[in-house]
């Protein structure tokens, strides 16, 4: 009987290779993580899109936080196609779709976050009417700033940016320089994010003059903003990222101790007391709930009253797409 020849050393190795590296390579396929770049602000309610990098091996994601120092920063970002996805006040994604940001809002994760806080020793001002003649401190282009152009304009003030311009002068800082600014008593009163404005209000600098609510505005969203490229070229990459964002908030919410921890050590580096973050945290919950009608009122005020300095902003159904957060919310178990 003849039995086949058996192949040389070098034959069989080579049909071992031919055989393993295709499944080496399809596992490579499966197992390297997608990187996202996130753009964040260093906010207490912004925990959560800073936690998204510990949950992020779920999703076979790898986080790329990128701290920026404010809000109005991040539509030049997507502009530049340097970040992906970035968290903000509804205005200012509103804002940065008018002014040609290849941005979509796909989801949201907190309300709230603005308190307006008088100087301690001006018990004269007792409401927004009575910042009359007075120095008012704001950050350029935030929900904050918003909240306090449209409470001036329902008491009928007029903001001046120099003195003896309008009924008030505004102070534009950014939001560490307008706490730095407020302790040394520059101006008297500030409309501030948290948690600065609840680090002055505890230092004793300052006492807290109203949270702004209003009627028309409601308590201002926080928006989770996506790349539109993104969004439209990798469905499957974005809808993983809202995933994340989600278990991320939901964490946060029905493990608070675990955030706290998060956002104390590793984003504030222990610089953020306890009081500090649950006061606010308090005035700034997180939600799983996203609001798309919010986002158009938001745009309509913003006309009102200047903010983002908008010609002709786009209509919200244009920018605003569902879609991700509602399937995640499914498919997560969130949805009601």
């Amino acid at each position: 009987m003849n039995f086949p020849r058996p192949l040389p050393f070098a034959a069989h190795l080579a049909a071992v290779v031919f055989l393993v590296t295709p499944a080496l390579a399809f596992g490579q396929a499966k197992t390297e993580p997608d990187v996202v770049r996130v753009g964040n602000l260093k906010l207490a309610a912004y925990g959560p899109i800073s936690y998204m990098k510990i949950l992020a091996p779920k999703y076979n994601l790898k986080i790329d936080e990128r701290i920026f120092a404010k809000g109005i920063d991040f539509p030049p970002g997507f502009i530049a196609g340097e970040i992906d996805v970035s968290p903000g006040g509804v205005d200012g994604a509103v804002a940065g779709r008018a002014g040609g940001a290849p941005m979509f809002i796909v989801s949201g994760f907190a309300q709230g976050g603005v308190r307006f806080v008088r100087q301690t020793d001006q018990p004269d001002i007792q409401s927004v009417a009575d910042l009359k003649g007075k120095k008012v401190g704001v950050t350029r282009g935030g929900a904050q700033e918003l909240a306090l152009l449209w409470a001036l304009k329902q008491a009928v003030l007029t903001p001046g940016d120099a003195p003896g311009k309008g009924d008030l002068q505004l102070i534009y800082l950014p939001y560490a320089d307008l706490n730095q600014a407020f302790q040394a008593k520059h101006v008297d009163a500030m409309c501030q994010s948290e948690p600065n404005a609840s680090k002055a209000v505890r230092a004793g600098w300052g006492v807290e003059l109203v949270r702004p609510k209003d009627p028309v505005l409601g308590e201002q969203g926080r928006a989770f903003s996506m790349s539109e490229k993104l969004y439209k070229e990798k469905p499957e990459l974005a809808l993983r990222i809202v995933k994340c964002l989600l278990e991320s908030v939901k964490t946060g919410m029905d493990q608070p101790e675990v955030m706290e921890k998060f956002v104390v050590q590793d984003l504030f580096k222990g610089q953020l007391s306890h009081e500090d973050y649950r006061d606010a945290v308090e005035n700034t919950p997180l939600t799983l709930e996203f609001d798309p009608h919010h986002v158009q009122v938001t745009s309509d005020l913003m006309m009102k009253v200047g903010v983002g300095k908008m010609k002709a902003p786009p209509p919200a159904t244009e920018y605003v797409k569902t879609d991700l957060h509602d399937r995640a919310m499914r498919e997560l178990g969130y949805a009601k």
